[in-house]
């Protein structure tokens, strides 16, 4: 298989690894079966699913269904094969974003200062700039560390990279990498810090120190055209699922 076509199914177990990490670092549980992955969270987090295969089996969805009929808040899916239909949870709105792939290459310097987090401090300040980029009402009002616990920063393969632009956080992201593979998550950047290279500045300094291994990420419409232009390109489509309420 090339890397291409094998690019959704890395994307899969790149996404559950990510998952299963957060969810360890939050103390939630996480529920493993052949087809996908599921982290229980509480009233704010809600269920995450991670479809793991193209099919899946009677018994899986069920158990999907059980768990999203008594999941504590929201429920969010995403299926990087786009073939499990899941609109059967409940008032779900659903809509495609591409899985893309970059391979292994190397990546010019960032235009900024950009920093892999250590410190609870920029911990906090990653976190902040992630719920204000991506407008993540559910956690609000703000609670420091429920969405990055310190514990997030000990997980195997799990970094967080802040950029800072006129002495302030102006943008983070998280890589993660699982059997070879890294991806992106969280590429977040306030409404203030945008349209000043930002983004570009956090991804290429999260890209250096794994220039030798192929990437994928999920691209959204106004991350697509940085992305393309970082080496990324279109593999194939992912269906995303999501509570209205």
């Amino acid at each position: 298989m090339s890397i291409e076509a094998e690019a959704p199914l890395r994307q899969a177990r790149n996404s559950a690894a990510f998952w299963a990490a957060t969810a360890r670092s939050r103390g939630h549980e996480v529920i493993r079966r052949r087809g996908f992955l599921a982290v229980a969270g509480d009233e704010r987090a809600g269920l995450r699913v991670l479809i793991q295969e193209p099919e899946l089996t009677t018994e899986e969805l069920a158990e999907i269904t059980e768990l999203a009929a008594r999941a504590a808040g929201p429920v969010d899916a995403e299926d990087p094969f786009s073939v499990t239909d899941l609109h059967h949870l409940g008032d779900m709105r659903s809509w495609q974003m591409p899985v893309m792939l970059r391979p292994p290459a190397p990546v010019a310097e960032p235009a900024m200062e950009v920093i892999r987090v250590h410190t609870e401090t920029d911990l906090r300040a990653a976190e902040r700039a992630v719920i204000a980029g991506f407008e993540l009402t559910r956690f609000e009002p703000y609670r420091a560390g429920e969405m990055f616990p310190m514990a997030l920063l000990g997980q195997p393969g799990i970094d967080v990279f802040v950029a800072r632009l006129d002495g302030e956080v102006a943008g983070a992201c998280v890589t993660a990498v699982e059997n070879g593979f890294g991806s992106h998550y969280w590429v977040g950047t306030p409404e203030a810090f945008r349209s000043r290279g930002v983004g570009r500045a956090v991804m290429l300094a999260s890209l250096a120190p794994l220039g030798d291994l192929p990437f994928t990420l999920t691209g959204s419409r106004l991350g697509r055209p940085l992305y393309e232009s970082l080496g990324f390109t279109v593999a194939a489509p992912s269906t995303w699922w999501a509570s209205r309420s």
